[in-house]
This record gives structure tokens, C-alpha cells and sequence, in this order.
């Protein structure tokens, strides 16, 4: 596990473990600045975010954060240097899973002790924490068809449902030119499903062309659907085209919107929050403020039986040793380590993508050496729990707790797994500022800093820049998020929500090759 219980705020640097041979800069730090605290004098301009070298680092030595190797110095680093990528090195090294050598079971709360938030109970027991009617899309050629039907749908027009939130369309750039069979059919069908049966929508339309290869009949197949009061169907080329479809469809959304008002919120256990933690423009302040927070709200959230959804396999590696020795099992831990050599061996190899060692020009600048660096921040946004069961994209998360399910970093391909694997919220956490929200779970953005939060405080939701400041701990932090959580679920709109974002962010993972 990753230690942060021993950082301390001192001065114009952050010392995270006294284990390590950096120091973080907690403001900008000019040459000849004096740490008194570290007992050396700065060599470098070193913004607000980015490592100094405590003491002398040799070449070939580790770096090391929170105790855990985030790269190694590739030339001599004198104490009070800038460490940042010109002088780190990227390269494998061993790391000991030691699957679930400290796993410790959850210290779950009575049921009469439970936080509880207003939801909307489904048919089927699961709980929502919004109430839409979905539009799918089958294939890209019925994109236009779902978005002009959820369109009609104006505020004004459903001012008279005031327990439907609103009418959402889910298009994609896919469903044809594809594999007919295999995983990327089995994964674009599954992730359709999920929100199809997602308990954020009162009922759903699905919308195919007729002759893509995402063929409505092997999707409803596949996946168990079957029409009925609450799922329709429509085929455009037997409808009577699009004008046609749209109408149709526009009908029997009508329709529908009766019965999806009459539920009405009630009270609930806290048990049924399922939230996909996301993070997006990462910063150096990410692992010492919103993560950990986050985190701590994770933690909470399970102790009263919720479930927190950790995502975005490349940001995981090279602490994902933090991970197995936390799973429940050494079959829970394997599963992890299956889908990180998956990516490894199989999906990224000689690619310039992020799991090889090179972070986004934003996390760069933000003062993220590398991938590891960059995980170690990520991976905080799971808590300190045990990790209880790893998902592929899209499957269905019926595991309570802490729980990993396979994504890419991109953030709409993440949150869009998570959502259709039952995530009835989204907190994402970003230091550079990420303007993300999605739809039909609401989206929580959570700041690193001040600055930031002050710059665009129309797009996030809560200022973690706080714990920077010294007005608050981190566990306090993740107490106020917890509450947020309850809040939004209860109905609170989140900044995302205010902004009318989320139209645009459906993205099922395109795995497969397109022909």
C-alpha cells in the first residue's frame, strides 16, 4: 500500500515520505531559495507542482515518491535541482505482487448506520440517481435518427414531467465496417446493454439502420434484451427512413414519459452508489490532494456498503504491485496483472502511447515525468481498501467495495465503460482543469488546486486545492466528497449538469479493426 499518512506541508516544499529523495514544490520556487526544512538551496526555477531533489540523486538510482520508483536519474542530480523528465529515465524494474499479502477486510457499517440519499428504485431492485429515457444507436447511420429524436425534447416540452430529467441520446462512430464476431462486436453489444439497462434511465429506445453489421437482432440476442413496456425497437430502413423514424420515434417517447414520471425519489441506502472514479489533466498535485481525497471518500463509500470503480489500465502501471497485495485473492490480483500484460504484450507494443512510459504534453507540464509518476497519483483514487474483483470493459459490477474494471486512460472511453457496468455517478479528478461530463450518470469534477478552481470554478465541483493550503486534511476532504456524493445522487446538480455537458461523451472502446 502507498503511504500518505506521513506527508507534511513545510514551507514552500511538500515532503511526502521521509523515505524519498524528492521534495515537491508546493508554490513556485525561484534559484537561490532556501529550504532550511530539507537543508538545501535551490539550483533551479522549479514551479509550483514539480520535484527538487532533496539530496544527491547518482545516476541509475531510483526516484523515489511516496517511497514507491517513479523513474530513475539518468546523469548525476544535485540536491536542490529540478527533477522532471530531462533528467529521468523510463525503464522497467521488478516489482513484488505479493497478491493479497495485506489485504484487510472491510470494516462494513451496521445497516441502521448507513448514509442514505434520495433515489429512484427500478422494478428490478437496482436504485438510479437520475431518471431519463435513453435513445441508442445501433451504428453511426442512426446517430442523426437518436440525436433529432432527444433533441425535440426541449425543456419546455417536458415541463410537465417534473420526475423525467430529461430525454438522451447515446451515439457512437461505429456498429458497421467492423468485426462481425469477437470481441469488438462482444464489447460495443455489451456496453450498449449496460445502458440500456442502466437504472439512471426509466426506458429506453434502441435504433438501428438495418443492414449494419451491429445487427439490432444479434445485439438483443447477445445481450438477453427483449422489448417489452420500458425497451423499444426501431429499424430505419423498415420504418420508412429517417424523417419517418424520427417521428415514430418522437411518438413513442411520448409515450413513454407517463410512466417514467411516476417515479418519484425515495429514501435509500448509500449501499446502492456505484461511482466510476475518473481522473483527466493531471498535475503534480494530483497524488497530494484530489486523489487521496477522492480515495478517502472511496473508502468511506465502502464502509457503508457502496462500491468505488477504479479504470484506466495504463494508469495503473507500475504500481499495480500496490494493488494485488490488497486484492481479496491471489485470483482477484492475478486478473489484474492478466489485463496489464494484455496491454504490455499484446495491444500497446512499440506504440507511442502512454503505457510505454510518455505521459500527455498536458501532464508534462503539469509536472508529471512519466507513466509511473503519473499512476501513482491515479492509483490513489481507489482508497486504501481491499481490492475486491477486477471487470473487462462494460461488464456488469456486482461487487461491492473497491473494485478495477479494464479501460484505456481516454476519459469518455473510461467513464462510458463504467456507466455501462452500472456507475450511477462519476468523480473525476484533474489538476490541469478537464471540462468532462457525461450523461446518465452525473459527473463530479474535483480540483487539485486553487488557482485552477478559481480560474474555472463554472466546470468544478469542489476545491481539494484546500488540503494544499492547510485548511483542511485530506480525510476531511474525502468526508465533504463522500457528502457530495449523497447530494448529487439525491438530485443536486452537478457543474457538468448546469453546463448541459454530456451530450457528446458516449465512446464506446473502438478495440477492434475497421475495414
Amino acid at each position: 500500500m502507498i503511504e500518505m499518512s506521513e506527508k507534511r506541508l513545510i514551507g514552500p516544499i511538500i515532503r511526502l515520505h521521509p523515505h524519498d529523495n524528492v521534495v515537491v514544490a508546493r508554490v513556485d520556487i525561484g534559484i537561490g531559495t532556501a529550504v532550511p526544512s530539507e537543508d538545501f538551496t535551490s539550483r533551479s526555477q522549479v514551479p509550483a507542482g514539480y520535484k527538487i531533489a532533496a539530496k544527491k540523486i547518482l545516476k541509475g538510482e531510483p526516484i523515489l515518491k511516496y517511497n514507491v520508483t517513479v523513474g530513475f536519474a539518468n546523469t548525476d542530480i544535485e540536491a536542490g535541482t529540478m527533477v522532471h523528465s530531462h533528467n529521468t529515465d523510463f525503464k522497467e524494474f521488478d516489482r513484488d505482487y505479493a497478491y493479497a499479502s495485506e489485504y484487510q477486510p472491510i470494516a462494513l457499517l451496521p445497516e441502521a448506520e448507513r448514509a442514505t440519499f434520495q433515489g429512484y428504485v427500478r422494478a428490478n431492485g437496482k436504485v438510479g440517481t437520475r431518471n431519463y429515457i435513453g435513445i441508442l444507436a445501433t451504428v453511426n447511420c442512426s446517430a442523426t435518427v437518436v440525436n433529432k429524436i432527444a433533441e425535440w425534447f426541449t425543456p419546455e416540452r417536458l415541463a410537465e414531467y417534473p420526475n423525467v430529467d430529461g430525454v438522451a441520446a447515446f451515439s457512437h462512430s461505429i456498429g458497421c465496417g467492423m468485426e462481425m464476431s469477437g470481441e469488438p462486436m462482444q464489447l460495443l453489444r455489451r456496453t450498449m446493454a449496460g445502458y440500456a439497462r442502466h437504472p439512471n434511465l426509466a426506458a429506453a429506445l434502441v435504433i438501428g439502420l438495418g443492414c449494419e453489421r451491429n445487427q439490432l437482432k444479434g445485439l438483443m440476442e447477445q445481450e438477453d434484451l427483449h422489448e417489452g413496456s420500458t425497451l423499444h425497437t426501431f429499424i430505419m430502413q423498415e420504418s420508412g427512413g429517417t424523417r419517418k423514424t424520427i417521428e415514430a420515434g418522437i411518438e413513442a417517447v411520448k409515450a413513454l414519459l407517463p410512466a417514467a414520471n411516476q417515479f418519484k425519489r425515495q429514501t435509500v441506502s448509500a449501499s446502492h452508489l456505484s461511482v466510476g472514479l475518473q481522473c483527466g489533466g493531471s498535475d503534480g498535485f494530483s497524488s497530494i490532494t484530489a486523489n487521496p481525497a477522492l480515495g478517502a471518500a472511496v473508502d468511506i463509500l465502502a464502509r457503508h456498503g457502496g462500491t468505488g470503480i477504479l479504470s484506466e489500465t495504463p494508469e495503473i502501471y507500475g504500481v499495480e504491485h500496490t494493488l494485488t497485495r490488497r486484492a481479496v485473492s491471489q485470483a482477484v490480483g492475478e486478473k489484474l496483472i492478466e489485463r496489464i500484460r494484455w496491454w504490455k504484450d499484446e495491444y500497446s507494443p512499440g506504440r507511442d502511447v502512454q503505457i510505454n512510459g510518455k505521459v500527455s504534453p498536458g501532464n508534462q507540464i503539469g509536472g508529471l515525468a512519466n507513466i509511473f509518476e503519473k499512476s501513482l497519483g491515479s492509483s490513489m483514487k481507489g482508497g486504501t481498501g481491499p481490492l475486491m474483483e477486477v471487470y473487462k470493459y462494460a461488464e456488469p459490477v456486482t461487487t461491492k467495495g473497491f473494485v478495477f474494471m479494464d479501460t484505456p486512460g481516454f476519459d469518455p472511453v473510461s467513464a462510458t465503460g463504467q456507466i455501462a457496468g452500472g456507475a450511477n455517478l462519476i468523480a473525476f479528478t484533474t489538476g490541469r482543469g478537464s471540462m468532462f461530463g457525461s450523461r446518465p450518470a452525473p459527473c463530479l469534477k474535483l480540483a487539485t488546486n486553487t488557482p485552477m478552481y478559481n480560474k474555472l470554478t463554472e466546470d468544478m465541483d469542489i476545491n481539494c486545492g484546500e488540503i494544499l493550503d492547510g485548511t483542511v486534511s485530506v480525510q476531511e476532504m474525502g468526508q465533504r466528497i463522500f457528502e457530495l456524493f449523497l447530494r448529487t445522487a439525491s438530485g443536486e446538480e452537478s457543474k457538468s449538469e448546469l453546463l448541459d455537458l454530456g451530450k457528446y461523451e458516449f465512446v464506446p472502446w473502438q478495440i477492434g479493426i475497421m475495414s
